[in-house]
């Protein structure tokens, strides 16, 4: 007997990664957005500590967005997986009645 095998760990364990990903990345931007440039002293060094946090910014929220789609995509995958290990356990039932 043949039958389509993916432990449903796998999903969940890249689920949590790419969420805990995200809820990190989230929190970094945050500290990142918080922090008090004028502690270096120098204006032209506290212009571009906030020039550097504004762009980090940015790009961990893109990152963060980016994990949460592939949370999504997960999700999908693994509903359509268990759909056809359904589907391929039923059509083998079949066979075993008809032969």
């Amino acid at each position: 007997m043949s039958d389509l095998r993916l432990e449903d760990t796998v999903f969940e364990h890249l689920k949590k990664t790419f969420s805990s990903i995200s809820d990190r990345m989230e929190s970094t931007r945050r500290t990142l957005r918080g922090s008090d440039a004028s502690v270096v002293g120098e204006s032209g060094l506290i212009e571009n500590l906030q020039d550097f946090a504004d762009d980090w910014g940015y790009g961990i929220k893109q990152l963060g967005k980016h994990t949460h789609g592939a949370v999504k995509m997960i999700n999908t995958i693994s509903k359509t997986f268990d759909q056809l290990d359904l589907e391929l356990a039923e059509s083998l039932k079949v066979k075993k009645k008809g032969k």
